[in-house]
């Protein structure tokens, strides 16, 4: 089983980090990313890939005979899977290159006429930014009725393949008793790590969890602010990164991270220490989830190609490789076989108290959280 490595989920959950290096990305302000085209990309020529019987897309797909991604390394939710079945049944071959979700609209925009990927995974609160930018093609695929409204774009300029919900991970050595809920971690004489609230979008996620937990929600934060405060004030607050490294050297005892990353994370760890014991939960007094989504670029040099891939990613096939990657697929009707859902945490984890996300506000709450993290934690942290 391909399990995903830590550098990779590095780069995809970072919301404003790994953004220097890369031509173009000083236009990138915040979460926007207007004023970068020059006006020298040209329209591609409209084609719609949804009035396309599917018979003919996979022909021009074979024909087009690539599919270049962005974000969506062999390593990350068990990508690789999905790449080497389109490789085997439609001949296509597979190169990626990873980067965040702001330096995949980036490159979209700036590249132009001239795009050189298809394909690329960002954050769900990023689906609408690219389709403002102007850098997606429109395509539903054959499973569109089956998507939540939460999770898809009206048009098909952008749809969620899978999601994560937020989770508790303790080491039982350090911590016997493990916490299931929020709440308890006040309670303990360990670190709680978190991750960079300021640049990692896990963490921030965590930050809306522990809102929802203690009473909060997106349109509240203080409940939040208050539990990080006081972590901090009682040195108990780790913000480095939630890593796999971490967890199995012991500098973790318990984390908050998204299920996937966790459950992976701990896969991992046994794998070379059989010995090692992990608890991963869904805290039981609130949580999130949030999702990654395909946006197709509109300058695919294979769009086919592209779209193809986005009908597979959503198929039962697709889905059941992503859940062999730990993630939730997005269409609950696909049936997992037992050895995937043996992977998985009981649904009875996953109840009313796991909320989504109202992308619309997030972005000014995010803003606030960081500018309030810099004036009142960091100087508590030295």
């Amino acid at each position: 089983m391909v399990r995903p490595a830590a550098g990779p989920q590095m780069s995809r959950r970072s919301f404003f980090g790994m953004l220097g290096g890369m031509a173009g990305l000083a236009c990138v302000a915040g979460l926007g990313l207007t004023g970068c085209d020059d006006g020298s990309a040209a329209t591609a020529e409209a084609v719609d890939y949804n009035s396309m019987s599917l018979d003919d897309l996979i022909a021009q797909a074979k024909e087009e005979g690539t599919v270049n991604s962005v974000g969506m390394p062999d390593t990350w939710a068990n990508w690789v899977q999905t790449w080497e079945d389109l490789n085997t049944e439609y001949g296509l071959e597979h190169a990626d290159q990873d980067m965040s979700s702001a330096e995949e609209i980036a490159m979209f925009k700036e590249e132009g006429a001239d795009g050189t990927k298809d394909i690329g995974d960002v954050g769900q609160q990023w689906g609408p930014t690219a389709e403002e930018e102007g850098v997606t093609l429109k395509y539903k695929t054959s499973y569109w009725d089956e998507i939540p409204d939460w999770a898809k774009d009206d048009d098909g300029d952008w749809v969620v393949g899978y999601y994560g919900t937020m989770s508790i991970i303790s080491n039982d050595d350090q911590v016997p008793n493990a916490p299931t809920t929020i709440e308890e971690l006040l309670d303990g004489d360990y670190k709680v790590s978190i991750g960079d609230i300021t640049a990692a979008a896990a963490a921030q996620h965590a930050v809306l969890a522990i809102a929802y937990a203690m009473g909060g929600s997106l349109d509240d934060m203080q409940p939040a602010y208050d539990f990080i405060q006081k972590l901090a004030e009682d040195d108990r607050l780790d913000v480095a990164d939630v890593s796999v490294a971490r967890l199995e050297s012991g500098e973790v005892a318990v984390g908050l991270n998204w299920d996937y990353n966790s459950l992976n994370y701990r896969a991992q760890i046994l794998e070379s220490n059989p010995s090692a014991s992990f608890t991963v939960s869904i805290p039981q007094d609130g949580s999130v989830q949030s999702g990654y989504c395909t946006i197709i670029n509109s300058n695919a040099p294979h769009p086919a190609a592209a779209c193809l891939a986005r009908e597979y990613i959503l198929s039962d096939e697709g889905q059941i490789n992503l859940a062999r990657g730990y993630a939730t697929p997005i269409r609950d009707s696909v049936v997992l076989p037992d050895d995937v859902k043996a992977l998985r945490l009981p649904d009875e984890q996953y109840g009313d108290q796991v909320q989504s996300i109202d992308y619309d506000k997030w972005t000014d709450v995010t803003n606030e959280l960081i500018t309030w993290y810099q004036e009142n934690i960091i100087p508590i942290l030295g």
